[in-house]
């Protein structure tokens, strides 16, 4: 699969703004924001227990069942344990017309929590935090998908809204499984968003990736009595781990590569029989992604050679480069710049001061939270299982600023605004953005045609889906 990306300057992608496509949802008498207004509460509330539930990947079973419940109170169809995955659901309201998706995440991430202080503040006992602002993710979609099933209800449109509960974003690929399993093929439009520091529907794509645990296995042995008869599998990994390093000198300039040693013996005069190293390789092209990848299996494979010991790996996760469809993007745009941005309260805004403290030079002016940035197509360097997905069928999504302007995500500054008022803010204008987009899609079939028409041509008449994971199973104890 090649990537069909070009760079384009925020001036000259501005010329191509669309501007035939009707606004008709703007025009409606029903406007679905007023529902994301009114229910500004449940944001809040539903927002906070996943923040304090903070569940790993393919382990969220507390923050599901929340969700699930949320949504059947309000009519919706729930099937549950969807792609083999116990965690992962959709809950659909509605009959007949055009079928579009909200998707939601709801995965925490491990080794790192915070309070919702602007000084770090760890919460003893808890090893995991939203880090990445997926308690928000999942609150602010489900009260926009809530809204539209009102608008829906309300202005007696035909079509259905459909909620998609996705695990294990992080690490984890819930998203490539239901994508393989066929979960997307009758959505006309899926819709997504994140957490940021900032207010964006830009056209950003996304750097295809894939990780692995690789596995070796030594002969322990007393380190000081009988050293010889040792085999080291620490020395193995070791080993992979400097190979990989010198593998960086000689990657393309966008990919990236990363690990951490999971497992690596458990006292100094044991040679250790068993250590474990977890690899992620990642390229804007799933192509690069699989060179990359070929050369580091070679590197393991020469480490375990050279130490005497052996070594496999298991696949743990893929993911392909997010699709981006301008035709959609560009009104998800005017969608955001509709609603706006995030306003502090001078309370809000004394919080934010003293946790930008930490931020260093990084921190940004407190303002920009409530500024759309410019549109542009772009390259990211993240990662996400939604890149499947928008293979699958037309994507779009938008960013919106639910930390501190200058956050980074996976940091403890990330954990305590999602679980503050600022992060619960900037939700409501995502659940916002997204609600006036899907009524767009249900109002504008020439809208969506034109976005089918888009999609249709990227992925070229010869295209077939193939994903990174290969044929393996959802990997549900990958955090266990």
């Amino acid at each position: 699969m090649k990537l069909p990306f070009t760079t384009l300057t925020a001036a000259a992608s501005a010329t191509l703004l669309v501007s035939a496509a009707p606004l008709a949802a703007d025009d409606h008498a029903v406007d679905p924001t007023a529902f994301v207004e009114a229910d500004a509460k449940r944001t809040e509330r539903v927002a906070q227990q996943l923040w304090e539930l903070a569940e790993l990947g393919y382990l969220e079973t507390q923050t599901t069942a929340l969700l699930q419940s949320e949504l059947s109170g309000e009519g919706f169809r729930i099937e549950q344990g969807i792609a083999d995955i116990p965690t992962a659901f959709l809950a659909e309201w509605g009959e007949g017309g055009p079928v579009i998706a909200i998707m939601a995440e709801m995965d925490a991430l491990p080794g790192i929590n915070q309070s919702a202080s602007p000084l770090r503040e760890i919460i003893e006992g808890k090893n995991a935090g939203h880090a990445c602002g997926h308690n928000l993710f999942g609150a602010g979609s489900l009260v926009a998908a809530i809204a539209v099933k009102k608008w829906l209800e309300e202005t007696g449109t035909p079509g259905r809204i459909r909620f998609y509960g996705t695990p294990a974003e992080e690490g984890g690929s819930g998203k490539v499984y239901m994508t393989r399993a066929g979960m997307f093929d009758d959505v006309d439009v899926a819709i997504h968003w994140h957490a940021g520091d900032e207010n964006s529907a830009a056209a950003q794509t996304s750097l295809a990736n894939r990780s692995a645990k690789f596995r070796f296995k030594g002969i322990s042995a007393h380190a000081a009595g009988a050293p010889e008869r040792g085999r080291s599998a620490l020395d193995g990994a070791e080993a992979m781990n400097m190979m990989a390093n010198m593998l960086h000198e000689h990657m393309p300039q966008d990919a990236r590569m990363h690990y951490v040693i999971t497992s690596g013996g458990n006292a100094p005069n044991v040679v250790p029989d068993f250590a474990e190293v977890f690899y992620y390789v990642r390229h804007p092209d799933p192509d690069g992604v699989e060179e990359i990848w070929a050369r580091l299996e070679n590197a393991a494979r020469g480490a375990a050679t050279g130490t005497g010991t052996e070594v496999e790996w298991e696949v743990i996760h893929g993911n392909n480069p997010l699709l981006v469809n301008e035709t959609l993007a560009k009104v998800m745009d005017q969608k955001l710049r509709q609603v706006g941005g995030v306003e502090y309260t001078d309370e809000e805004r004394a919080w934010a001061e003293q946790l930008q403290e930490s931020l260093g030079d990084a921190a940004k002016p407190l303002a920009s939270a409530g500024e759309i940035g410019e549109y542009e197509k772009s390259l990211g360097y993240g990662s996400t299982d939604v890149g499947d997905v928008s293979w699958a069928t037309p994507t779009v999504g938008v960013r919106t600023a639910t930390w501190v302007p200058g956050t980074s995500a996976h940091s403890w500054q990330a954990v305590a605004a999602s679980g503050h008022s600022i992060g619960h803010k900037g939700t409501q204008v995502a659940a916002k953005s997204m609600s006036l987009m899907a009524v767009e899609l249900f109002t504008n079939p020439e809208l969506r045609a034109a976005a089918r028409a888009e999609f249709d041509a990227a992925r070229g008449e010869d295209y077939e889906y193939r994903s990174l994971l290969g044929d393996r199973a959802p990997p549900l104890d990958y955090r266990k």
